[in-house]
């Protein structure tokens, strides 16, 4: 055990009686949570955790109207370069702010074009990457900053965060141990760094490590920065974990009671939702929606919930909202496919699910041939007597997952259904 780690778990054992936490939730450990009448992945976090912009300095001397492109012959100096680069961070930043995540994405790509060496702007691609959970290409983002820059902080605490995401596959184990590496060596970097003892303790949990090492960590942070909300939504996880309800569960009241912006808000539903605790989740989401009507995260997780309740129209209504918001999210889609299909609207699901597939990573694509997926469409045809329209899914269910053999069994049934 850390030396910090003995020390801490020795005071801890004096104070137990007196809560030092506020605030309650989860912020990264969104885990796999499991649907109660799907029995499927309901995972992701949409907007949840939400990394520090990079810093940047806008040109003093830049007008309000972007000024007409440069003569390409005319090759500018260093100054003039590291006046765009600074401009470029900073428009990527106002639309990330903004939720422009288009336009964000192309302000840092143009920041790496001028200074490729600049950890910067791969650091700041990364967060609009994050943000719309494309934790792929948010983690190849973050290690060309890191790359550039092998001790930036920031880059170090956002990796570490992106890894955590639970991603369809074999090797999440690799990714967490990765995520606790990273995190501790922020922790050597910069020892009175709370935010870094925070993401180390988030990546023990996500190893599934419940135990006083994960307690210390947190309680560091805690102690580094006695009002960081986030170690103490983290350590009363792990206090539920380790059966010391009596210390946790009066957390949540207060820190609902306390909350006074959406981000707080969310974190805290997004813990309740990590504890199964659905219904429990609702008002706090929706309070946090009369306070930010547009955050992403907010309306993931109440659409989340809105699905484990079989509350499909409702969840629609939130997912659909989510995707406007935030287009490039395989979850959100991927989740408003499900609503479709608790609606009974197949052709919907069939479109939503086509969509989803175009923004999936290649393991995640293999999902999207199963029960809640176009597998699922096809069932859902072939009840309606739309034996054609079946065939058709599950032929597309098997272009994603050619090694689903019950769908292949239900393919050949439909087939030999439609030729009667």
């Amino acid at each position: 055990m850390f030396g910090w780690a003995r020390q801490l778990r020795a005071k801890s054992k004096g104070h137990r009686a007196k809560s030092v936490l506020i605030l309650i939730s989860l912020l990264l450990c969104v885990g796999v949570a499991r649907g109660q009448e799907t029995s499927g992945d309901l995972s992701g976090g949409a907007g949840i955790f939400r990394p520090k912009n990079p810093e940047s300095k806008r040109s003093p001397t830049r007008p309000v109207v972007r000024p007409a492109r440069p003569n390409p012959a005319t090759r500018p100096n260093p100054a003039e370069i590291e006046a765009k680069f600074e401009d470029a961070l900073s428009d990527g930043n106002d639309a990330r702010d903004a939720r422009k995540y288009a336009a964000a994405e192309t302000a840092y790509r143009g920041a790496i074009k001028l200074k490729p060496r600049d950890a910067r702007g791969s650091y700041g691609l990364g967060n609009i990457f994050a943000d719309q959970q494309r934790w792929d290409e948010a983690e190849k983002a973050y290690r060309d900053a890191l790359n550039a820059s092998p001790a930036n902080i920031e880059a170090l605490l956002a990796l570490s965060f992106v890894l955590v995401q639970p991603r369809t596959g074999a090797i999440n184990a690799k990714r967490f141990a990765d995520a606790e590496d990273f995190a501790h060596r922020a922790t050597s970097l910069q020892p009175t760094n709370a935010v870094a003892f925070d993401r180390l303790g988030v990546a023990m949990v996500a190893r599934g490590i419940f135990n006083a090492d994960a307690e210390a960590a947190f309680r560091r942070a805690i102690e580094l920065d006695p009002s960081f909300v986030v170690a103490q939504v983290h350590l009363a996880r792990v206090l539920r974990h380790m059966n010391r309800f009596s210390e946790a569960d009066p957390l949540y009241t207060s820190a609902i009671a306390q909350a006074k912006d959406a981000p707080t808000l969310v974190l805290i539903a997004d813990a309740m939702q990590a504890e199964q605790r659905w219904n429990d989740s609702e008002p706090v989401l929706r309070r946090a929606l009369e306070l930010d009507a547009r955050n992403p995260g907010a309306l993931f997780l109440l659409g989340r919930v809105m699905t484990v309740n079989k509350r499909y129209a409702e969840a629609e209504s939130a997912f659909k909202r989510a995707g406007e918001i935030n287009p490039k999210s395989f979850q959100v889609q991927n989740l408003l496919g499900r609503a479709y299909l608790g609606l009974e609207r197949y052709d919907d699901a069939f479109k939503t699910y086509e969509r989803a597939a175009e923004l999936a990573s290649d393991a995640d694509r293999k999902q999207l041939g199963g029960s809640f997926g176009f597998g699922g469409v096809g069932d859902g045809y072939l009840n309606a007597g739309r034996t054609r329209d079946a065939v058709r899914a599950y032929d597309r269910a098997l272009q994603l997952d050619p090694s689903n053999a019950d769908v292949q069994r239900k393919a050949t049934a439909a087939r030999a259904k439609g030729s009667e």
